[in-house]
Parts: structure tokens; sequence; C-alpha cells
């Protein structure tokens, strides 16, 4: 009778799943119609003539150096330098349909090589375990869990990788009562500046320091304007099980988020479905003298198998600008806190709502407060200084990352860094090590230099 009753609400919750899911694409067809009637009515003249189009992109080649800790997991493939370089090719298109829409796409095409991959490779045969969360050197880049396969290995061996994909592949219509945007593209949720616990969605690392284009995702969005209120924001992104290749609620999301402004002050409210757990938000964003600050909290209602029925997660931020010695100076300061974090690194790997969440690239750190700042000057209007700090308050541990960045001349930028952790035995920036192994999990430090060209 148990197992009866189980199996009749499983049959009944995967129904709602199917259901919401054709409704939402229904949904979307009915508004694509719609703005498409409203197009041919709105003019005589062939579609063909009102076309408009603009080509754009960039190249950028990447050299980097790295340290390893001579006790980190890195030690049974050696703990000389490592030397890295990688290309990166991106062609972008969009073609405006008048004022009623238009269609964008990206190509991009990635080659990676040196000592990281080739020593990847060797401890993944003798530690397969250390890269299953993709905490050390991250996964490679895939469409696995997306609705649509837009990404092709070219080549692959020991020592280099060489892939390409469509990065976007969305197309917006824009009809008087808001904005729908089909396919491939990239959308933020939050007010956090490092990190950002509301946007859900392919958020950026804290420490990426390149942020020009977060990686694509297959969605249907649409925006409601509010009048002068705000606006409301639905979104739907159907992701598929890794495993059977077959598209399921329990990896999808469904969410909403209402924003509104109560004079200089705005309000964000936000509710989701994100695989198989519950989350709500709640953001705000305003102004204290000539200081903006920004503060979202979220509570995650946790469907797994552990003892806690749920985290939440809290940023605030406050960013200000200002002249000194006759130079354009900015700086931010930021407090994180986690509550799905533990100070017991070695544990936390193996916490399924922490592992899922880092695999998936939600989650970046394991500990619980983290407070993070950045400092900006402009040395020349071509030439800027940066520096961000995030520190692990609980070890204290952490990162530091210098960089400069040169615009040389039109249309073509240097970016030289370095990425330097501190912090002793048993933090998590300053090594730990597993159950598994005595090596310490500590990432390299290193330095870069990036040359783009934008055409």
């Amino acid at each position: 009778m148990l197992r009866t009753t189980v199996s009749s609400k499983l049959i009944v919750l995967r129904t709602m799943s199917y259901l919401i899911r054709i409704v939402i694409f229904l949904l979307c067809a009915v508004l694509a119609q719609i703005g498409a009637k409203a197009y041919c009515a709105s003019t005589s003249k062939p579609w063909y003539d009102e076309l408009e189009s603009e080509w754009g992109g960039q190249f950028k080649t990447t050299g980097t150096v790295s340290w390893p800790d001579d006790e980190s997991y890195l030690q049974p493939a050696g703990t000389d330098m490592f030397y890295d370089g990688s290309l990166d090719f991106r062609l972008k298109y969009k073609v405006f349909f008048a004022n009623r829409g238009y269609f964008e796409t990206h190509y991009e095409a990635v080659a990676f090589g040196g000592d990281t991959w080739r020593k990847k490779k060797e401890l993944e045969q003798t530690y397969p375990h250390l890269f299953e969360n993709g905490i050390l050197f991250g996964g490679q880049l895939n469409d696995d869990d997306r609705l649509m396969d837009l990404t092709k290995t070219i080549s692959e061996t020991n020592n280099t990788i060489i892939y390409h994909r469509l990065d976007r592949l969305v197309l917006t219509l824009l009809p008087k009562w808001g904005t729908v945007r089909m396919g491939r593209q990239a959308l933020t949720w939050g007010n956090g500046l490092l990190f950002n616990p509301m946007d859900l969605f392919n958020p950026f690392a804290p420490t990426d320091i390149e942020r020009d284009y977060k990686v694509g995702d297959d969605m249907a969005v649409v925006n409601l304007p509010m009048k002068t209120t705000g606006d409301l924001q639905m979104l739907y992104v159907p992701r598929r099980n890794p495993i059977d290749n077959n598209l399921e609620s329990d990896q999808s999301s469904l969410a909403g988020k209402l924003h509104v402004a109560v004079g200089t002050t705005e309000f964000d409210v936000m509710t989701a479905k994100h695989y198989k757990d519950f989350v709500v938000g709640l953001g705000s964003r305003g102004y204290l003298m000539e200081a903006a600050w920004r503060l979202d909290t979220t509570y995650t209602f946790l469907e797994d198998t552990s003892n806690r029925d749920g985290f939440f997660s809290l940023v605030a931020n406050i960013d200000y600008s200002w002249v000194w010695w006759g130079k354009n100076f900015y700086g931010l300061v930021e407090y994180f806190f986690n509550g799905l974090g533990s100070d017991q690194y070695s544990e936390a790997l193996t916490d399924p709502a922490i592992y899922e969440r880092i695999a998936r690239g939600e989650l970046f750190t394991l500990g619980r407060t983290y407070l993070g700042g950045e400092i900006q000057v402009e040395l020349h209007p071509l030439f800027n200084f940066y520096l961000t700090v995030i520190n692990n308050l609980g070890d204290p541990s952490g990162i530091i990352q210098p960089r400069i960045i040169w615009d040389m001349i039109e249309n073509v930028q240097l970016t030289c860094g370095a990425n330097i952790y501190y912090g002793g035995i048993d933090t998590e920036y300053g090594g730990f090590k597993t159950s598994q192994t005595d090596f310490l999990i500590k990432h390299p430090d290193n330095a870069f230099i990036w040359l783009t060209y934008f055409f």
C-alpha cells in the first residue's frame, strides 16, 4: 500500500511538472505569434527590407605561470612551475526586425593547453575523486544538462583541448506590453558585486576578474513593465539529467522576480523552484549620501537527505567614487554570509548539498563568513590599476588579486595580474587535507597576461 501511494504521488508530481513546461512553452509560442502578427500589421514593406544587422567580436590570447605548493594535491605530478596558454575567439551577430525585436548569436572557439591540462590528465587516473565536484580545476565546459547541445570538442589530447560552441542563440520580441526572450542567453539577478546568492543561473565566481560574458543558458524570459512602479520578470530554464539526457523538473528552474522602486530605494522579491529546492529572496538597494548600498538575502528550502531544513545566505555591500591627487578612485566593501558553509572543509566536500552546488557552478566557497573589497585607481584614462581582496573571516585566509588594464591602442587591451592565496594550514585558501589523501587542497599562486583585440 505504501509503495502504491508513493508511486501515485510521483506520477502526479511528474504529470504536473510536464503540464507546467507545456503551458510555459505554449505561452511563449503565443506571445511570439502575437508579436509577429503585430509586426506584420504595422508595416506594408516586405519583411526583408526592414532588417538591419551588426557584427562584432573579440580575439584574446592568454598566458599564465603558476607556482603549486610542494605539499598540494599536484605533488604526484610534480610541483615545478606550470606554463599554460589559451586562445579565445568570439564572433557576435545581431539582426534587428525594425523596432519589433532582434535575433542575437555568439560563436566561440577556444583552444587551451599547457602544464595544468597535462597534470590534470595524469592526476585523474590516480585520484579521480579529486575532480568529481569541480572544486579544483573546474569541469570542462559542456552542454550535458542544457536543453540544446551547442558545444562540440574539436580535438582533445593529453596536452591540449580545442572546442567551439554557440554561447548565445536568442530571439527577443518587443511587443508594447513587455519583452520576450527565448533561447540561449545570460541573465543576472541580485545586487552582489563579488558574491551574489540571488543569482542562481550561472553566476560569476567571486574570484572572476574577467566578467565580459556569462556562460549562456537555454531559457525563456518574459519581462512585464509595471508603468512607473517597476517590473515583473519570469523565467523558465529547462535542463536535462546528464545521466539519461531526459528533461526533468528536478533539474530545471522556474522563477519570478518583482522589482519595485519607492523613492530612491529599490526592492526585489524573488521566488524560485530551482532544481529540487524552493528558494525565496529579498533584495534592496539605495543611497547613503554619495555612496550606493545593496543588500540581498535568500532562504533555500532543502529537499535532500540531510538533517537541515534549509539555509540562509546574505550579501551586503557599499561602494563609492572619489577624487584624490587629481586621480579618479573607486572602492567597494562587501560582506557575505553562507549559511550552508562549515569550518570543517574536508567534511564539507562530502556534503551533497555543497558539492552539488559547486559542481553546477552555483557555490564557490566552503566557509560561512567573508569580507571582500576592491579599489580601482585611474592612473590615466587608458591605464587603470585594480586590487581585489577576499578574506574568509573564520580562518582567516583569502586571496589577493592585483592587476592593471591598459588600453594600448584603439581596440587593443592588455591585462596583467596575479592571484595570490594566503592562510595557514587547515584554512580554506591556505590549504587543507581531505580524508582520502594526505595532500593539501590548495590552489596554486599564479600570474597572467591577456591581450585582447576587439572588432
